[in-house]
């Protein structure tokens, strides 16, 4: 089971993107939910950034949203940020 740190930069990024996208918020439940169990699950579309983001990952929440993470260990991740394809990248 993947712990997930939420550290007060994405706390702060959080609360904005939650207020703007209410519609969103069980989505983004059922995604973390199922990313804390299985992290690769195919419906999230996991996958490991390049470029400047080389040291992160991304998991989809719809077709638009992100969330950015970095594994700080095999069962510890630390989430960076969530928003719209052209916010995070």
């Amino acid at each position: 089971m993947i712990e997930l740190i939420w550290d007060e930069p994405f706390l702060r990024i959080f609360k904005k993107w939650k207020k703007k996208h209410p519609e969103l918020r069980n989505k983004l439940q059922e995604k973390l939910i199922l990313f804390t169990e299985n992290p690769f699950h195919p419906s999230l579309k996991t996958h490991h950034l390049t470029g400047n983001l080389k040291d992160y990952w991304a998991l989809s929440i719809t077709y638009e949203y992100r969330l950015i993470f970095k594994f700080l260990s095999d069962n510890k991740v630390l989430l960076i940020d969530i928003g719209s394809h052209d916010d995070v990248y």
